[in-house]
């Protein structure tokens, strides 16, 4: 390929990553901050690894620098809590990722003969698709961050704009029954969001915003967290054990106040500043409580793509259905993104966070987590 363009947006999506890493001391760079994500330094070893994969190894037949390190950074081969010890020190680490980067962008600017014509150079599809990898990790190494910082001790943070509850405005736009398009296109799209598909979908009003902090707080101090009719069996079995009282990253400082705990520590919540933090049990819970329910992921894109939806891409915003495979689903590049996936175990989440790309940010991805997750910047949308 030449398209210039776009290898510098790989640059970027690279250097993004490459930077998060680079500012870390060595505990940091291999400490695991949470049981669901990987060590910020195993984030790095890895995007290099698939894009050598990729376009070295299936492209190009040439598997020198990927075979050494398959085990280390193939997922199903090192489990999480090892990964850590394994990868290399920062500084080799940091080496050998400048080496291949450069290797691979010389490849790609100036591609040999035969590259050019293997399926997946077709429409620059690997190029996209090693970008939006990137942006993933990049996304997932700050919610790493964010771990980090949630578990210093707490400050007794001095709140100057204090949050106060506000009842839900039910302020929504109504979608007409019909038949409308959903799904991707290539080359930008997952396979899961593949192929198109037609959705037959009934009259429905959905909120024009997601909840905000305030509105959360209302649900909170109506004994949101402790009225059992709220929450489906599950759901509750799920608090009783984890005894929360609040997003995840809400705080109370000694006056019984709440704040936030963000990367660069503790910040006021804003009352309109759109909610995230939240596993999808509290989003239903919310939900039952509000007097609405939590979208199927295809009246939410339905939604967007007639551009009646304000704030989106501020939260990932859950969805009431399970993630599933589209009619005529074929995986692609490789079966493991997606297929283990549609397990009935993970529901969809739909148009990203503020720390999501804009290469991710499209009306068709979707995102996947198991309902009791809510450290990747979450929130919700009502349809009534």
């Amino acid at each position: 390929m030449n398209n210039l363009e776009l290898l510098d947006e790989l640059r970027m999506a690279q250097d993004l990553v490459t930077a998060l890493a680079g500012q870390l001391d060595e505990d940091s760079f291999r400490r695991q901050f949470h049981r669901e994500l990987s060590p910020l330094g195993w984030h790095l070893g890895h995007c290099t690894y698939i894009e050598c994969y990729w376009l070295q190894e299936i492209v190009q037949q040439d598997n020198r620098f990927t075979a050494p390190v398959r085990e280390l950074y193939t997922p199903p081969l090192t489990p999480k809590p090892e990964r850590g010890q394994k990868i290399p020190a920062p500084d080799v680490m940091q080496q050998w990722v400048h080496g291949l980067q450069s290797m691979n962008y010389e490849a790609l600017a100036t591609p040999a003969s035969g590259i050019s014509e293997h399926p997946l150079m077709q429409d620059d599809y690997l190029v996209h698709f090693l970008i939006q990898h990137y942006n993933q990790h990049y996304e997932t190494m700050l919610m790493a961050l964010t771990q980090q910082a949630l578990a210093q001790p707490a400050p007794d943070y001095s709140i100057e704009n204090l949050l106060l509850a506000k009842q839900p405005a039910v302020e929504t736009v109504s979608i007409d029954a019909g038949h409308y398009r959903v799904g991707g296109k290539t080359p930008l799209a997952y396979d899961n969001e593949l192929p198109a598909q037609q959705a037959t979908l009934g009259p429905y009003r959905i909120a024009s915003k997601p909840v905000c902090n305030s509105e959360f707080l209302a649900f909170m101090e109506d004994g949101g967290y402790t009225r059992q009719n709220l929450w489906s069996d599950s759901g509750w079995h799920w608090l009783e054990q984890e005894k929360l009282s609040g997003p995840q990253h809400w705080r109370k400082n000694a006056a019984g106040k709440w704040y936030g705990i963000g990367l660069r520590g503790g910040y006021d919540l804003h009352a309109d500043d759109v909610l995230n933090g939240i596993s999808l049990y509290e989003a239903q819970a919310y939900a039952e409580w509000a007097g609405g329910h939590l979208p199927h992921e295809h009246q939410w894109e339905v939604a967007c793509r007639l551009q009646q939806l304000e704030d989106t891409g501020r939260a990932w915003e859950w969805c009431g259905n399970h993630f599933y495979q589209y009619d005529g689903f074929t995986p692609f590049p490789y079966e493991e993104y997606s297929q283990p996936w549609f397990d009935n175990r993970h529901y969809t989440l739909r148009g990203g966070s503020l720390h999501t790309r804009p290469a991710i940010k499209r009306a068709s991805f979707r995102n996947f987590y198991q309902p009791d997750k809510r450290h990747m910047f979450a929130g919700l949308r009502l349809v009534y």
